[in-house]
């Protein structure tokens, strides 16, 4: 099964959707972008013209990586057409063309960075994670001793897509420093570090070593994904090394979006936002935990995320996942995204599920958790029938 699969049936008319990691739409700053993009078209005729990467955003960018415990210069920032490009860019440098390079991933694993590494065709080192404390790095050290070489290592500190999880503060500090002892890469998602819901977490990898972790940041989950505007933290001589890859992919940057996203951060409007975006996932996120106990069978167990957009759950022994969502699209219109498709090794007999609780309000979510909940019983007393 593929996401394009899930998108389709999620998509199906009077289907309540779970499953795809969308923001809130009614929680974009519409008005506040429509205001500064009028300012922008009004006094600035080059925004609608080629150019050349905008060093204001990069400025602004330098300021927001602040607020991560991250200290960078704009000649360390390198501006993409969101995340993505920056993933697909990267692997494209860093590992050979044609294969004979090795990635080393999460078992379950945000599947666009598979998708930026099948042009290359690496191959797929995996280690497990733990649902409380995120990568397991005893894996990754033993891998590395046992001689393995990856090109790079790629993982979501917080708010990991699909697990939910945030890597504590010990496994960054280890995972930095076996960075530095085997000068290995690590291509450091921070897509939803941005988005907490209690403490703010602890700073990113990037933080703790420059040279060999490269941060990928975004206006996605932020802003607004339609505005595709990303960036990437690396040494200089990387970002000169990028530019002609990028020049290659698309020519140029996407100009008029990223001088209102600098001038949208430049009003200083971004902490308010911030706020708000943090209160209100909050209280859904705690609807899908309240809705989670009351609805679903005490054999599910799911995990309690401090950032990001995800619930991760897995169900009892025997049920397929995969099988699941058909049947519960089919029966009660309703939609999650099995853990197969995120699953970047032997997926096995898949009983996990990624549930989104971004996309829709409190009551919607209920409704959705309990409609769920049936689907999963009655799949529960087949397999007992059986």
């Amino acid at each position: 099964m593929t996401l394009r699969e899930i998108m389709e049936l999620s998509s199906r008319s009077g289907v309540l959707s779970l499953a795809i990691g969308l923001p809130a739409s009614e929680l974009f700053p519409r008005e506040a972008l429509a205001e500064q993009a009028a300012r922008v078209l009004r006094t600035d005729a080059s925004s609608l013209q080629y150019g050349l990467p905008y060093q204001p955003l990069k400025t602004q960018i330098v300021q927001l990586m602040s607020l991560r415990g991250v200290r960078c210069t704009e000649e360390q920032i390198f501006l993409t057409s969101g995340a993505q490009q920056g993933m697909d860019l990267l692997s494209r440098l860093l590992l050979p063309p044609g294969g004979g390079g090795q990635v080393l991933l999460e078992r379950a694993i945000y599947d666009g960075i598979r998708l930026a590494t099948h042009g290359q065709r690496p191959e797929i080192l995996t280690v497990a994670a733990d649902l409380d404390t995120g990568m397991d790095v005893d894996g990754v050290e033993a891998l590395l001793a046992g001689g393995a070489r990856p090109a790079f290592l790629y993982t979501i500190t917080d708010g990991h897509n699909p697990l939910g999880v945030s890597l504590s503060a010990e496994k960054r500090h280890r995972l930095a420093g076996l960075a530095r002892r085997y000068q290995m890469p690590i291509l450091e998602d921070d897509a939803y570090g941005f988005l907490y819901y209690g403490e703010e977490p602890a700073p990113p990898m990037r933080a703790l070593e420059e040279e060999w972790v490269f941060y990928l940041g975004s206006f996605s989950k932020i802003l607004a994904p339609a505005l595709r505007a990303g960036w990437v933290v690396v040494p200089p001589r990387l970002a000169a090394r990028l530019s002609p890859l990028k020049h290659g992919a698309d020519l140029d940057t996407p100009s008029l979006g990223h001088r209102v996203i600098a001038a949208y951060l430049e009003a200083g409007l971004l902490p308010a936002h911030l706020a708000v975006l943090r209160e209100e996932y909050r209280r859904r996120r705690d609807a899908m935990l309240a809705a989670l106990r009351e609805h679903f069978p005490a054999e599910v167990l799911w995990n309690h995320p401090t950032s990001g957009m995800f619930i991760w759950a897995e169900l009892p022994p025997g049920l397929d996942a995969a099988e699941l969502l058909r049947t519960a699209v089919e029966t009660e219109s309703v939609a999650f995204s099995p853990g197969v498709v995120f699953c970047a090794g032997d997926p096995g007999g898949d009983r996990s599920m990624r549930l989104n609780f971004t996309s829709l309000p409190p009551e919607r979510i209920e409704e959705g958790i309990r409609r769920l909940g049936r689907a999963i019983r009655a799949a529960m007393e087949k397999l007992n029938r059986a």
